[in-house]
């Protein structure tokens, strides 16, 4: 697939917004009590077990450093070459270093060196406690708008991770750009974050403790899905939406009518052109989906069941790590042609954050139904 010319270079420096995430990051914000809304934090979520013993092995420090508005866990993971956009201290890489196993490997890239020095300070300590003998984690300092520059090559990851970051970036589009470069074909780019009901106002968009509790730097939903067609992506697949509490009266009044949502959309690297609905049959047998596996709010697979997809999750099906997961009828053969009905509708956050009743900064909460 073509490659993205990146804007930004081994020059890239800081802005005033990149300055004012570090101070915010790195010095103001000490502990997770001392965020003033809900955006960063994740509300207690019922976990799938083997994420749960995962997280658990996580040093404290670690856990207690870091900042996020859900839990970015995708699934197929065994021997995946993971990238974290903005890893903060560390906790997403470590937890998935264990789930990866020895013969994968998890890179975390962050601009604050203080979150850095959190999360390098425990490698052996986690080397250790996952039986492993060489670690399988690494972490660089850099920017998300600047991949290659700092060392991350093209085509290096299957999977590219963040979790309530982008929306601390400037240029939204250019992250975007990086991942797509930096992803292999039929990669993944799977990540929470915050987006808004509305364009925000400059106001909004220049206040920095908004734009530090990751709400003021916060997308439209609806631009995210013209920037990734723009970038070459595939239609962003909504998988969760949680409504996004701000009970900070004083915040609240400069935001207005605003509202937030965290949401989870998958972004995949695949070919593009005319797509047909097919039959699949989920072969089971995913890690934490041996027997359900939910793709996103559309589609939940039951094993040995006989789906219709649309066109577009066929071929993310055939052309991701998901390829061997799935059956397809015929086995190899035509599907449907591209003008058959069935269609993968854009759903609007909000909406499917209202179906789900619940509130918070968290984006883990699945409904099986919500969307069809």
């Amino acid at each position: 697939m073509a490659q993205h010319n990146s804007a930004i270079g081994n020059d890239f420096s800081d802005s005033s917004v990149h300055a004012d995430v570090k101070d915010y990051y790195g010095k103001r914000l000490q502990k997770t009590s001392d965020l003033k809304t809900g955006a960063c934090v994740a509300p207690a979520q019922p976990l799938p077990a083997f994420i749960r013993e995962a997280l658990k092995k996580v040093h404290p420090e670690v856990s207690n450093k870091y900042y996020g508005c859900g839990l970015v866990v995708p699934e197929s993971l065994e021997g995946c070459r993971i990238l974290d956009l903005g890893c903060g201290s560390g906790r997403d890489c470590y937890m998935l270093s264990l789930l990866v196993g020895e013969k994968g490997h998890v890179t975390g890239i962050d601009m604050t060196e203080a979150q850095l020095e959190v999360a390098r300070k425990y490698m052996d300590y986690h080397t250790k406690e996952f039986g492993y003998k060489e670690p399988n984690v690494s972490f660089v300092q850099g920017y998300i708008e600047a991949l290659s520059a700092a060392g991350l090559g093209k085509n290096s990851f299957d999977i590219i991770i963040s979790n309530c970051v982008v929306n601390l970036s400037p240029d939204k589009k250019q992250v975007l750009v990086e991942a797509y470069n930096a992803l292999k074909d039929g990669g993944e780019l799977y990540f929470s974050d915050i987006y808004s009901s509305g364009r925000l106002t400059e106001e909004i968009k220049n206040h920095k403790v908004l734009w530090g509790e990751c709400l003021g730097g916060a997308l439209w939903w609806k631009d995210l899905l013209q920037l990734a067609e723009e970038v070459g992506f595939s239609q962003p697949r909504l998988v969760t939406a949680t409504v996004v509490a701000v009970d900070n009266k004083e915040l609240q009044d400069v935001l207005g009518d605003f509202k937030f949502v965290s949401a989870t959309y998958r972004l995949f690297k695949v070919p593009k052109g005319k797509t047909k609905t097919c039959q699949v049959i989920y072969n089971g047998g995913i890690t934490g989906a041996e027997d359900n596996f939910q793709f996103d709010c559309h589609y939940a697979f039951k094993t040995n069941e006989v789906v219709q997809v649309d066109g577009e999750a066929a071929c993310i099906l055939r052309h991701s790590r998901f390829a061997e997961d799935f059956t397809f009828q015929p086995p190899g053969g035509s599907c449907e042609p591209c003008c058959a009905k069935l269609r993968a509708d854009t759903v609007d956050p909000f909406d499917l954050a209202s179906l789900s009743g619940t509130r918070g900064g968290c984006c883990s909460t699945k409904s099986a139904d919500c969307c069809k």
